[in-house]
């Protein structure tokens, strides 16, 4: 696409529109974690919020901008653990809420399937799911090529085919990704704590993390109205969320803690610590029943 750079001197530009905050549409991001703490969960549920044009459906706190079709594409989880997961957030939605995500989330299951996203055929497959898509969640990156991930040329063409994905589909691509062994153990979830090359997050325009909460952090945070922390033993049914990439916008305030149900469904969390800090959202009032449930 060639500027014209008279014209953009006269003419006000369109406002950025974004998938949800930091997130340009139209563009590739990430979302890391270490493996197991629920992202694909975390990614769902976004998928969801997006696909969910009446109020009630954003039971994470993303925000939306706006909403349309998602896409996603699970190459790790067979249908039935899908299946299972789209029944316990159910419980949290009203029917008209289900309906409307019913009918613009398309959600296709690849395990034992091959997905090659640098092959014509891989993007043809992804295009055949849904017309005009907003969202295309692809989880995980490791199931959707052969190239080395340890390789910032490699890399750095995945990005660029994700991005030729985005612009022939319109819509924006996110991909789900491993942090590296050492970053998990150690909880690091900044922009070199991803596994592999580091052109996978340079060349990302927004990037995201969960992270579980440490043992420190579960002696510092308290739930609502409690006396005494979380403690180590309560640090398991909650995660942390943040950004460490936003190319186009400017850094939001702090994170946000979610909380882990029992049928591992994430809920926005409200958290004080010591010395009277908040958490940055509210659940909702449907969220609030789920947390304490």
């Amino acid at each position: 696409m060639r500027i014209n750079v008279e014209t953009a001197f006269e003419q006000k530009p369109l406002a950025l529109d974004f998938i949800w905050h930091g997130f340009l549409s139209g563009t590739v991001g990430a979302l890391v974690s270490p493996g197991g703490v629920g992202k694909s969960y975390w990614a769902l549920l976004a998928a969801m919020a997006i696909a969910c044009r009446v109020k009630g459906g954003d039971l994470i706190g993303v925000k939306p901008h706006k909403t349309g079709k998602v896409v996603y594409i699970a190459g790790e989880d067979p249908g039935l653990v899908i299946a299972q997961r789209i029944h316990a957030i159910g419980v949290h939605f009203t029917d008209q809420a289900k309906q409307d995500i019913s009918n613009n989330l398309v959600i296709e299951s690849m395990t034992g399937e091959r997905l090659d996203i640098m092959s014509e055929a891989g993007i043809e497959r992804v295009l055949s799911l849904a017309d005009k898509p907003r969202l295309i969640i692809l989880d995980t990156l490791s199931r959707i090529h052969q190239l080395d991930e340890n390789s910032n040329r490699d890399m750095a063409l995945l990005i660029t085919r994700l991005e030729q994905l985005a612009v022939i589909s319109g819509a924006s691509v996110l991909f789900l990704h491993h942090v590296s062994k050492t970053s998990g153990r150690d909880a690091n979830t900044d922009q070199r704590s991803s596994r592999g090359a580091s052109a996978l997050i340079d060349n990302s325009r927004w990037c995201g993390y969960l992270t579980p909460m440490t043992p420190e952090e579960s002696n510092r945070w308290f739930e609502k109205d409690a006396v005494t922390p979380i403690g180590v033993n309560g640090a398991q049914n909650y995660l942390r969320f943040g950004e460490n990439k936003r190319n186009f916008a400017s850094a939001k305030e702090g994170a946000q803690w979610y909380q882990r149900s029992e049928e591992g469904v994430l809920v926005c969390a409200t958290l004080h610590s010591a010395t009277g800090q908040v958490g940055p959202r509210k659940p909702s009032p449907r969220s609030k029943r789920a947390a304490n449930a």
